[in-house]
This record gives C-alpha cells, structure tokens and sequence, in this order.
C-alpha cells in the first residue's frame, strides 16, 4: 500500500498492488477503481490492459469515463431518475440527459472509500447516507478485490436500514491489445446470453426480453467486435454502437460463464463469470479524445470495451426484471471474477 495523492480536501488516496507471478493489478480507494491490470501476451510480453491515468490528479479531473470506478448506488440508468418503492417516489438527480446514470451527479465512483488489506487483497467500504442522491436508507457497500493466480476476483456486498435498490458494478475499460495500441474492434467476443433487454432512444429498457438471434447483438459464437458495428439495425443505431444489457444464461446467484475476449494477434484471454442476472457490454462509444492515458494516447472511440456485470438497468420499474431491491436484515451479494490467460 501507499498513498497516491489527495482530493481536494486533503483526504489521502491509498493505491494497493496485487501480485500473483502472473498477473499484477492496483485498485485505489477512490472510487474503490480497477486501476491497472498487466498480463503478458503469447510472446511473454506484459501490457496494461485496462484503461486509466498515471496520477490520481487525472483520475480526480474525469468525471465523465467512470474509468475502473465501482458505480453506485445504482448502477446503469433509471428511466427519468424515478422509481417507486413501498408506495413512494424517489427521484435521484438527471445526469444523462432525461435520465440518471451510474447513481446519479455524485455517485459510489467520486467518494474515497475505506480500505483494508485482507488475505490475498483489499476489501474497500463506502457508507452512503440516507437520501443520498435521493436513494432511501443508509447502505453499507464493501466491494472486496482479490487475485489468487491469474483470476482477480470482485465481491460486492451490502447492507441497509431502509427498504432501497442497489446495482452495484465494476466500469473498467479494457483493451487486451494494451491500452496505448489501436481500438478494440479486432478482439472477439463471446457473450453467453441468448436474450438481450431491448432499449429506447434514450437507452432505457422498453421490459422486453428479445432473442439476440439474427441480430448483430449475437455473440453467442465468438465474433469480431467491429464486424457489424456499424450495422443498420435499429437498436444498434439508436446505441451508437454496443451498449447492451444481456441476460446472462443459467440461474442467477450461481457463478456461471458470461463472456470470454480474446485478442487473435497478441494471443491475449480473458474470461468473466459472475452470479449476477446481466452483463452490460459497451464498446466505448462515447470516448471522443476528452482524456489523455497514461502512454499520452488519447482515449478516443472504441479504444476499450466494458463487461459490467449488474442487475438489468432500471429494474426497479420493470416487474418483469430481476429484483434490484434490498431491505433490512437482508445480505446483498454477488461475484464476478475475470480470468487473463493466453491463447497460444
């Protein structure tokens, strides 16, 4: 462990690395961020993979990325930052245009949260305030990283003294080319999803559950990621891109396969399993040269892609979704882990 830097306040940014021999990743309690993971490729070659700055300072001036945050307390949107709970409406605060985004202006990602090193890595714990943001109760987060071999894996859990709703993931961007080497349209993807949830034009669900089959949203075989980027289907027009929410298959709350990258040049792998319902896949669309990495490449389109493990985005006003709700005396808990390997 060792200090980063400070926010504006003076508060201290502890930054911890995690080594195994083969895989070395740094998370940082602000915003309790995936800060960097570097894997070798076939030829032993090590590169970060994951999108992100050489300063805390840079981290602290990009409100806009979410790069490796952990978002909260709601993750992905809500439609116009509404939803009903017991008979009441809550509204949290418009950032996304008609709708909130990733918690809302001051969400989970712009906190520094508390850490402790525990066996194999470092759990980190944010308490959020009743009506923070407009969610109800007081919630206790802990967000746990661990790396044992090559496989770094997150947990989340949660806890509060009101009835609220909670989607909590990791917004890492990844390029498995290395983040200062081209954009991500060459790597293949596998989503395990048969299902994705329809949206509208501001990006929300419509509730529908649609087959991906027969869509260039179908990733159930590993395809190129820019092969049909551009198609002219009308949710891949109205997302600009891939911005998605799939239905992970099998039974949600059981660690199961959700997507596996590889990139065909460097040979470079990596698996997601999670137990939670959806995966979000985003192909960086809206990365436009704002930011500079930390090789002075600018983060322009498509330079990294996200797998955001979740509950489906706004859930709380769709019956049909899973669940997003949390109440006292209940546990909230989910797992991801993320495996880098080699295709030789």
């Amino acid at each position: 462990m060792a200090i980063w830097g400070h926010t504006a306040d003076g508060t201290a940014v502890p930054i911890y690395t995690l080594t195994s021999g083969q895989v070395e990743v740094r998370v940082m309690a602000w915003g309790a961020k995936l800060v960097s993971v570097r894997t070798p490729d076939r030829t032993g070659k090590v590169a970060d993979i994951v999108l992100g700055y050489n300063s805390l300072q840079d981290y602290l001036n990009d409100t806009k990325t979410y790069f490796g945050s952990v978002v909260g307390r709601y993750g992905n949107r809500i439609a116009h930052g509404k939803f009903s709970l017991d008979g009441k409406t809550y509204q949290i605060p418009l950032n996304n245009g008609a709708n909130a985004l990733h918690g809302g202006p001051k969400g989970f990602d712009q906190y520094v949260w508390q850490s402790k090193e525990v066996p194999g890595g470092v759990e980190f714990t944010h308490v959020s305030p009743d009506g923070d943001m407009g969610f109800p109760g007081t919630l206790t987060a802990h967000v746990k990283y661990t790396l044992t071999g090559n496989t770094l894996r997150i947990d989340y859990s949660a806890t509060t003294d009101k009835d609220t709703v909670l989607n909590l993931t990791n917004h890492a961007y990844y390029n498995l080319n290395g983040d200062d080497q081209g954009t991500v349209l060459n790597l293949k993807l596998q989503l395990d999803a048969d299902k994705f949830t329809p949206i509208d034009s501001g990006l929300i669900p419509t509730g529908e559950l649609a087959p991906v089959a027969g869509t260039p949203l179908d990733f159930r075989k590993p395809e190129t990621i820019g092969a049909r980027i551009d198609d002219a289907n009308e949710q891949m027009k109205l997302a600009g891109g891939y911005d998605f929410n799939y239905v992970v298959n099998g039974a949600p709350g059981t660690l199961r396969p959700a997507a596996t990258v590889v990139d065909p040049e460097n040979g470079r792998k990596m698996t997601v399993e999670t137990t939670q319902p959806g995966i979000q896949f985003y192909s960086g669309n809206f990365l436009d040269g704002t930011f500079t990495g930390r090789y002075g490449i600018k983060y322009t389109k498509h330079k990294g892609f996200c797998l955001e493990t979740q509950v489906f985005p706004d859930s709380p006003n769709h019956p049909n979704f899973p669940s997003a709700e949390l109440k006292p005396g209940q546990t909230f808990h989910s797992t991801t882990t993320i495996t880098f390997s080699v295709v030789k």
